[in-house]
């Protein structure tokens, strides 16, 4: 089984972080096949960067030469999951519905732990959409931006953490998503401080898309995600286009 784990950034560091991540979890017998865009912001933390990063991805996946099973946009609140549904025959896992869905299995309410507050918003309409809010307790920022996870460790993981506690202290929080793909190795430090289960979004993803692939389960084609429509495309893609 080949899994395609595509970030959303430029950030290549990120991108190692997220595919060791991936790696870790996977099951004997699958591959993980890690991208990073060619183009877009080394950092996704608001609704331009989020389209731009959308168009990136669809783009790079399109371009993979190898044939592969599923595919994992590693992006938190990000958009374009439903392009590549539509592009795509193989099951799409959004890291933010993975850590999501999963999250309902170990407790009654969770909270996302994101980093920017402008993020928030996009989290939630991403939850809202996927129809996951019903048992969200919160989604909280830490103030921290993505790259200061590289660039500023030690205060990132005190903000995380510190975040955590108060979803689970004063949202009543039993379960909680780090809401950024680069958060992985947060895992035990957020479950010492708060007792609490802890779920990365990519981890999840990867045995959910595992799982869609054994179980022969693919996406719908009938109606949402049916093909794009034969069309004429004016001066697309943009490499074509020069």
């Amino acid at each position: 089984m080949r899994i395609l784990v595509c970030n959303v950034n430029t950030t290549e560091s990120m991108t190692d972080a997220i595919a060791a991540q991936a790696r870790s979890v996977a099951a004997p017998g699958t591959e993980i096949v890690a991208l990073t865009p060619a183009f877009g912001a080394e950092s996704v933390e608001g609704n331009y960067e989020s389209y731009l990063a959308a168009i990136a991805v669809m783009e790079t996946v399109r371009a993979y030469p190898e044939p592969f099973d599923a595919v994992i946009q590693a992006g938190y609140g990000e958009h374009g999951r439903e392009g590549l549904q539509e592009l795509l025959d193989v099951p799409v896992v959004d890291i933010t519905e993975a850590a999501a869905s999963t999250a309902q299995y170990l407790g009654h309410r969770y909270s996302v732990v994101t980093t920017l507050d402008r993020a928030v918003p996009l989290i939630e309409d991403r939850l809202k959409l996927a129809g996951l809010t019903d048992r969200c307790a919160s989604v909280r920022a830490s103030g921290m931006a993505v790259l200061d996870l590289e660039r500023d460790p030690d205060a990132a993981v005190e903000a995380i953490v510190e975040e955590a506690a108060r979803a689970v202290e004063d949202d009543r929080a039993e379960v909680i998503c780090l809401g950024c793909g680069g958060m992985a190795e947060l895992t035990e430090r957020v479950k010492k401080r708060t007792g609490v289960p802890v779920v990365d979004g990519v981890a999840a993803a990867v045995t959910v898309a595992e799982s869609l692939v054994r179980l022969g389960l693919t996406t719908s084609k009938v109606r949402t995600y049916a093909p794009p429509r034969t069309k004429k495309f004016v001066n697309w893609p943009l490499h074509a286009a020069g």
